[in-house]
């Protein structure tokens, strides 16, 4: 799902999944022969990289493919489309090698993409167009924990590691970053914090920004870093112009993260709803009792009856603790009372309290839904022509009903204009005491000679000003990237809009890093 070519899935796979597609939907979907990298023809490099920097810049047809798109390379390489391949692809062993390809880019006003693990969905590392040479530089090489600070609980990480290869460089020490966005198997800690990932956990530490230190990045103007602190009241703080600057303004190469010890004891229970709305009105009294709970997910009745194995009538809430000190019996039994009050059923076989260091979830309407959650093994849904995609946002309790209630009419309404139907369903995956966090899935019908890529836009731009048009953020952890640039511009105000692009221009005077992404260069 994430680029992991070993779990590539077969064009039998895909063929078998297109037949049964095509019978759910009514429509006939043919599973598209891949081409290989062999088969690419991409536009010839435009520049080559000096001797300096050979040893760890690539040029060839694989990488520089890889390269052209993040996660979305899903959606344009089932129909071979890189019409704009980077021309050097940079991997730099350690930060004397960053400087060196960051001087080489900033020098000759070459356009310069920092790029993680590539799960980006709204074209975050896509190259521009018309911008001349393109060098993306990949962290991938930068990959290692380089320390534990074990009386403080804090690591020092590279920027470059994936996620299940940071949990296994801090399991040996009894640690945890416990931070598991959906792209966990195919995302980095750097990208983690350029995005302001949100992971885990559904309430309190729910952003990247609750587990950093501090921020270590290379701009064109030298090194950025702050003081390790656990907190401090000195102005602005420069880490948070870090996070989230999704490269504008440097190359994030590692940070001190907030680590934890391994989880021991949990509790974890799925709670059935009459109605989506007895749901999150239950979920908002327990987000409001401060329990703070590790997951507090509820799914509408679509997405239960899909994911979780209802019967499209209920609405299912998951709600789990977890703590490496104390049993959380307590904490669980507490939050099914306020659940029980509003109207919640919790069958007795999905209730599971583990005080000897096991695992719950695992079975019942919350093993199915965490399965399908963290996905593993191969894409079969992948390149089968469908018009599918997700948005997620964030709104306030007051404003909520009425919010859900128009963005779902004008996602129905752009399905029938676009596809002649189709469906959506959602999911809270982050719950506030003040408001939710909203994850709307949609699926189109494929109509024979569409061009899905053109016909996804359309659709991304209904939902998007209605999700504006009602009151909530653009992303609530998707980022912003080029695919939500226009109504990040409404969102934001004009004179922080001002004060960013002072900030790019200060730092990046040549305005070579990742240039469209949440503002444009001064001139």
């Amino acid at each position: 799902m994430f680029g992991l070519e070993s779990e590539e899935p077969s064009y039998e796979q895909r063929s078998e999944m297109a037949a049964r597609m095509s019978e759910r939907l009514g429509v006939e979907l043919v599973a598209p022969h891949i081409p290989g990298a062999g088969a690419l023809q991409l536009r010839a490099p435009r520049i080559s990289p000096p001797g300096a920097l050979d040893g760890f810049c690539r040029q060839d047809t694989w990488d520089r493919a890889y390269h052209s798109y993040g996660h979305d390379r899903t959606l344009h390489g089932p129909f071979g489309r890189y019409p704009n391949p980077p021309d050097v692809v940079a991997h730099p062993r350690d930060e004397a090698e960053l400087e060196a390809v960051l001087e080489w880019c900033s020098d000759n006003g070459y356009c310069t993409i920092p790029y993680g693990g590539g799960s980006s969905v709204v074209g975050g590392v896509t190259p521009p167009d018309d911008v001349g040479p393109i060098v993306t530089i990949a962290l991938d090489r930068l990959d290692r924990v380089l320390e534990i600070d074990e009386v403080s609980r804090a690591a020092r990480i590279q920027a470059g590691v994936f996620g299940p290869a940071l949990e296994d460089q801090l399991r040996p020490a009894g640690y945890t970053l416990r931070h598991f966005p959906q792209s966990f198997s195919g995302s980095t800690l750097g990208g983690w914090i350029a995005t302001r990932s949100g992971g885990h956990y559904a309430t309190n530490h729910t952003h990247i920004d609750e587990f950093v230190e501090t921020v270590r990045m290379l701009t064109p103007q030298g090194w950025w870093e702050a003081r390790r602190l656990p907190g401090s009241g000195a102005g602005p703080d420069p880490n948070r112009l870090a996070i989230g600057s999704e490269g504008i303004l440097g190359v994030i190469t590692e940070a001190w993260m907030r680590i934890q010890a391994r989880p021991v004891f949990r509790a974890t229970a799925s709670v059935r709803f009459g109605s989506w709305q007895a749901g999150y009105e239950a979920t908002r009294h327990v987000a409001q009792a401060k329990l703070w709970p590790a997951n507090l997910r509820l799914l509408d009745p679509v997405l239960a009856a899909a994911a979780a194995g209802l019967d499209g009538t209920e609405s299912v809430l998951i709600v789990s603790f977890e703590s490496a000190e104390v049993s959380q019996r307590p904490q669980l039994d507490q939050a099914l009372e306020i659940l029980r009050s509003a109207g919640g059923v919790a069958p007795e076989e999905e209730v599971v309290v583990d005080d000897a260091g096991g695992t719950t979830g695992r079975s019942g309407a919350a093993g199915a839904w965490r399965n399908a959650f963290i996905p593993s093994g191969p894409g079969v849904t992948a390149g089968l022509g469908l018009i599918a995609n997700t948005f997620e946002t964030a709104i306030t309790w007051d404003r909520w009903p009425e919010f859900d209630a128009s963005v779902r009419e004008a996602t129905e309404r752009v399905l029938r204009e676009v596809c002649g139907g189709g469906s959506v369903n959602c999911r809270f995956t982050h719950v506030y005491t003040d408001g939710p966090a909203p994850y709307y899935t949609f699926a189109g019908r494929y109509v024979s000679g569409m061009d899905p890529v053109a016909a996804l836009a359309v659709i991304k731009a209904g939902v998007s000003d209605a999700v504006m048009t009602a009151g909530g953020t653009i992303t609530h952890h998707h980022a912003v990237g080029r695919e939500h640039r226009p109504w990040y511009d409404l969102e934001r105000p004009e004179p922080f809009a001002l004060a960013l692009r002072s900030a790019k221009k200060a730092l990046d005077p040549s305005g070579v890093l990742n240039p469209g992404v949440l503002v444009d260069p001064m001139t």
